[in-house]
């Protein structure tokens, strides 16, 4: 909820010195919740923005998410981690580990600031 507060405190003024976002599971409902209002905010924020979501994310449907996105500009990136829930852990039959879901975060997150902050 803190990332959604921040995005929320952005779109109302320039946050001094941040020059982007990063979200590690944006809630954009409640669990089960069917609403997108809790991101109709994110059009006003004028930041690079960087969405990392599980697609069993009970907290932000991507039939929701997407289309939200695609309304924002900067065109935000969106990083989806197949199987992973709002706290990117994965199932057993996943073949993948919640440590490897975290590198994968971590690497998307890194190469996503480079681009916004430079080398």
């Amino acid at each position: 909820m803190g990332g959604r507060m921040t995005s929320l405190a952005a779109s109302m003024e320039p946050l001094d010195g941040v020059v982007g976002l990063a979200f590690f599971g944006f809630p954009l409902h409640a669990s089960g919740g069917d609403s997108a209002e809790r991101g109709e905010h994110l059009s006003a924020v004028a930041l690079p923005m960087l969405f990392m979501q599980g697609t069993r994310d009970k907290l932000a449907n991507l039939n929701l998410l997407e289309p939200l996105l695609q309304q924002v500009v900067p065109a935000p990136t969106l990083h989806i981690e197949d199987g992973a829930d709002h706290g990117f852990h994965v199932l057993k039959r996943s073949e993948r580990t919640d440590e490897e879901v975290l590198m994968s975060l971590g690497a998307m997150l890194a190469a996503w600031a480079a681009g916004v902050t430079g080398p």
